[in-house]
């Protein structure tokens, strides 16, 4: 029984209490949410690790993305970017690999988590695809299924599929003025794939056979949004939306079969458009945990897109999504690096953090009273205590001489509070 079957049962899984515990809410509102679909706990029953709620109602989620690539491959580097980024408070991974051993990285990966693991199947059949010099138009149907099965089996959480790319989603995109085309790589194998062998995309025609495979294992669906916008001239075009509609309606199948689902977003988005995005997705989707990339709502900045991604993220999250794929510094340029990993995680979580305070969730705003209250004390050890990143905090204190007093180096003993504590009003 998956989690949504035991929910709409009237059971209460190990699973959800843990998930009650860390939210603050009664186990019972979480089944309620699960039952609806308007929450997900990806947890497969094949792996034991923490389960973590992502959905209406709870703190925004932070993913980060690990993996490696054929250019660069150093499994012992990847599994050290894994422990940064649960150590800087990511709440879930995804292996992204697509060089080196892949059967071998993902057992490893999915040993070494104690988070929640996310996957894009269709990376690694492509990848052992052209290992073998051949192409992505040379996958099969059975290629695609038996490698979700074996992931599946393996223990992955939760898994990228671009259901929603089909001959009635291309056909907008070819109406459409984008500069871009397609960004998502799991989506343009399926486009070429659909293209070249001029068939329907197995993931839409065989869904049922994929929902059999995760309900068996109680893996979540992720479905991707291989159309999402990847300059923000191209936001919310037909083909944007076209295939939305698809993933809403596959949605509903896959909470009927008894699976989890989440819907996956945007991509670059201009700022005033993302409220009206997440709304969009809301009310397409029933409510489906909805996950996004940034968004991002400029293009210029390379080197910084960690934060375009918090400024876009922190809008969209306090606009109702639920969960938030990192960007780090090396968006759009390189693989990213160990420190780039930690960088991406922190500005990810600030974006949730803020969009917590906005929901009103609870807690939220009592993180940031205590800091406050610490301040106006000139209480540093509460302040390291309480700052998203302890770590840096102190050290940027430590590095200023007068670091043993009770003021900072940019006022000394200038400070506004110590100036109003002798003011009587």
């Amino acid at each position: 029984m998956t989690q949504i079957e035991a929910a709409r049962s009237n059971q209460i899984t190990d699973a959800m209490h843990q998930v009650a515990r860390k939210e603050g809410l009664t186990a019972e509102k979480v089944r309620e949410k699960v039952a609806a679909g308007r929450v997900v706990i990806p947890k497969n029953r094949n792996r034991n690790c923490q389960a973590c709620g992502i959905g209406q109602g709870l703190k925004t989620k932070v993913n980060a993305n690990i993996g490696t690539s054929p250019s660069h491959c150093d499994l012992k580097e990847e599994l050290a970017k894994l422990d940064t980024a649960v150590a800087a408070g990511a709440d879930t991974v995804m292996d992204l690999s697509t060089g080196g051993n892949l059967d071998r990285i993902l057992e490893t990966i999915l040993k070494h988590s104690s988070v929640i693991v996310g996957t894009v199947p269709i990376y690694k059949v492509v990848s052992k695809l052209m290992a073998k010099n051949k192409t992505s138009v040379e996958m099969t149907a059975d290629d695609l299924m038996e490698e979700i099965e074996m992931q599946a089996m393996a223990g992955v959480d939760f898994i990228t599929v671009h259901c929603g790319i089909t001959r009635q989603s291309l056909s907008a995109l070819k109406g459409c003025d984008r500069i871009m085309g397609m960004v998502s790589r799991g989506g343009s194998f399926m486009a070429e794939w659909i293209l070249a062998n001029k068939k329907e995309n197995p993931l839409y025609t065989q869904y049922h056979r994929l929902l059999e495979i995760c309900r068996q294992h109680d893996v979540t669906l992720s479905l991707g949004d291989g159309l999402r916008p990847g300059a923000i001239h191209d936001a919310e075009d037909r083909a944007q939306i076209s295939e939305l509609l698809i993933l809403g309606e596959l949605a509903r199948r896959a909470r009927k079969a008894g699976v989890q689902v989440m819907i996956e977003g945007p991509g670059h988005v201009p700022l005033g458009r993302i409220p009206g995005d997440v709304q969009l997705q809301k009310r397409l989707c029933d409510n489906a945990p909805y996950y996004v990339l940034g968004p991002l709502p400029t293009d210029i900045a390379p080197g910084y897109d960690h934060l375009v991604g918090a400024i876009g993220g922190a809008v969209a999250a306090a606009s109702g999504v639920d969960f938030l794929c990192y960007l780090t510094p090396a968006e759009h340029l390189h693989l990213p690096t160990i420190q780039d990993v930690h960088d991406g995680v922190m500005a990810t979580r600030i974006a949730a953090h803020i969009g917590d305070l906005e929901k009103g969730l609870p807690g939220a705003a009592n993180w940031d009273r205590t800091m406050s209250l610490a301040r106006r004390k000139f209480d540093w050890d509460t302040m390291y205590s309480q700052a998203i990143d302890p770590q840096l905090a102190r050290k940027r204190r430590m590095q200023s001489e007068d670091h043993h007093r009770d003021v900072c180096t940019m006022c000394g003993d200038l400070c506004a509070i110590k100036t109003f504590d002798r003011i009587v009003l």
